[in-house]
């Protein structure tokens, strides 16, 4: 190793291909290299624990990273780059973190020619050259899907747009679901009831209790995972609202439904999503065997009742109707002004 202890600082706000190229060569050139994570509650645009876990996680497999967090309370960067002693003091802090003098400071090329690090830690600097990876954390906070190659598989999720499709038995949610997916290269979240509903022998009628509370933590699991991998947008068939709708529907024990009644609501609190999408009933019934001839007797009033649990949960919803090709566009337009901020 060249260098006994190494300090490499940012805010990493996001944190982008570009950081973890230098972390990667400043930890291959030093025993340990400290990792230090500047933070501040008044600027910050990503928390500092998710920031901080990102860096965790991505270095996991090197032991020599070690991560220091270093609080300012300034309102701009620009207020804070002009004080020398908010520089002097965050020094002194992350020298005593550290417990031993560093011996080698790496930073960006666009500091070349300062001297900063030079007079503060009165050690070596190695600078990275900044254009070898074209990106900034400014450009990608401006735009995380202009620059997505730029973000790591890590931070991904934290921008992922979340797509949510409802609406009444039979109004081609699935099917759009998937085929969004498809369009947009990316993956979705089927509904878990169907799945859960063959064990009653597919019978919507024998569902019991325990059935929708299933469906209702599954499901909530199943988004969280497959965010984890998904392209820009994650699609999401039916939410916590829909087993809520569905549970009155079909329980008939008062306790069993305000039981239920609490968890969805619960999981509905927690729930957000960018764009949600309501199916009209606008298109044929398909009878597929386990769908329910009471709502196919009066679909506009069914789906009245979902838009009302939707409306007092404050949730806004963009209604689709008219045939499939037609839900399918309407659809696209929808989820495109989203990814482009319109």
């Amino acid at each position: 190793m060249r260098y006994k202890t190494g300090m490499y600082g940012g805010s990493f706000d996001p944190l982008h291909i570009g950081h973890l190229n230098c972390i990667i060569q400043a930890a291959s050139m030093c025993e340990e290299l400290y990792v230090v994570l500047s933070y501040s509650r008044e600027r910050d645009h990503v928390p500092m624990e998710i920031r901080f876990r990102w860096i965790y996680n991505s270095f996991l497999h090197m032991q020599n990273v070690h991560i220091v967090t270093l609080e300012d309370n300034y309102h701009s960067k620009a207020e804070y780059d002009s004080s020398e002693s908010a520089w002097k003091t965050g020094r002194d802090y992350v020298v005593g973190q550290i417990g031993r003098p560093v011996d080698v400071v790496f930073c960006g090329s666009d500091y070349m020619g300062t001297q900063r690090y030079e007079k503060l830690y009165g050690c070596e600097v190695v600078y990275f050259d900044r254009e070898l990876v074209p990106v900034s954390a400014t450009q990608i906070r401006s735009n995380p899907f202009q620059y997505w190659e730029y973000i790591p598989t890590i931070c991904r999720p934290y921008y992922v747009k979340k797509v949510l499709l409802i609406g009444g038995e039979s109004t081609g949610k699935s099917t759009l679901t998937q085929n969004l997916a498809l369009a947009y290269n990316t993956n979705f979240v089927e509904e878990v009831g169907r799945e859960v509903c063959d064990r009653a022998g597919g019978i919507e009628e024998m569902m019991i209790e325990e059935d929708f509370q299933e469906i209702l933590l599954r499901h909530k699991l199943k988004e969280l995972e497959a965010l984890k991998s998904s392209n820009r947008v994650l699609f999401v068939d039916t939410d916590a609202l829909i087993t809520k709708f569905f549970s009155h529907f079909l329980l008939t024990d008062p306790d069993s439904i305000r039981r239920n009644d609490m968890l969805a609501d619960a999981i509905t609190g927690i729930n957000k999503f960018d764009l949600i999408l309501f199916l009209e009933p606008t298109v044929e019934f398909v009878q597929d065997g386990t769908r329910n001839e009471k709502i196919r007797e009066n679909r506009e009033m069914y789906s009245r009742q979902i838009k009302d649990l939707f409306d007092k949960a404050g949730m806004q919803y963009h209604c689709i109707g008219g045939d499939y090709q037609n839900r399918f566009v309407r659809a696209k337009e929808l989820v495109d002004s989203l990814i482009c901020g319109r």
